[in-house]
């Protein structure tokens, strides 16, 4: 019979914790009750998913897909989640496709390792899949005096009312991610 354990599956046939078995209950009923989402998501499960402190005393939801199904995830990304923030009330959600870095090859080794596998795309991707309903128009990094860097990232404009109030929740889930300290901004108008 179908149930939730059938929309989490982790990596090694680990045990799920307690509150990736919740999550992966919320999109088992979501399967169930909501129509529009109902064919969608019929054949796509979870990897794993953690919650994040983020400012004003908030948690985000941050939920890990397998990179293979990102595509069908993306197709309904805004609608999903937007459900499961309504289940998960008073917590941001945010979709990430499970990525693995490859460490550089050793010295004489004949062996490439894809592009794609390097820290740089992945934080790349990471940083697209947290933003994912605006999209990246433009990335500045800021050195300061005291040798740290923070990255600046401007999103599209045609977004702001949808992601305005996430900002915080992407500089937090971003660096709990990767490390690095991120602001997200929109670009200002120039007065002509």
């Amino acid at each position: 019979m179908f149930s939730a354990q059938n929309k989490i599956r982790k990596d090694k046939d680990a045990e799920p914790t307690e509150f990736e078995e919740s999550v992966a209950q919320a999109l088992f009923d979501l399967e169930n009750t909501n129509q529009e989402l109902k064919s969608d998501l019929k054949d796509l499960f979870i990897n794993s998913a953690t919650q994040v402190d983020i400012p004003k005393n908030k948690k985000a939801v941050i939920i890990h897909v397998p990179y293979r199904l990102r595509k069908a995830y993306r197709k309904i990304h805004s609608r999903l989640v937007r459900e499961l923030e309504k289940k998960f009330s008073g917590k941001q959600v945010v979709l990430i496709a499970t990525r693995r870095i490859v460490r550089p090859p050793k010295k004489g080794s004949a062996v490439q390792r894809p592009r794609s596998r390097t820290l740089t795309a992945v934080h790349e991707a990471i940083l697209e899949d947290v933003v994912m309903p605006a999209e990246i128009v433009g990335k500045r990094v800021r050195y300061r005096i005291d040798g740290s860097k923070i990255m600046k990232v401007f999103l599209d404009e045609k977004e702001k009312n949808n992601t305005d109030n996430r900002l915080g929740t992407f500089s937090a889930v971003y660096r709990k991610l990767t490390g690095k300290d991120v602001m997200f901004e929109f670009p200002k108008k120039e007065a002509a």
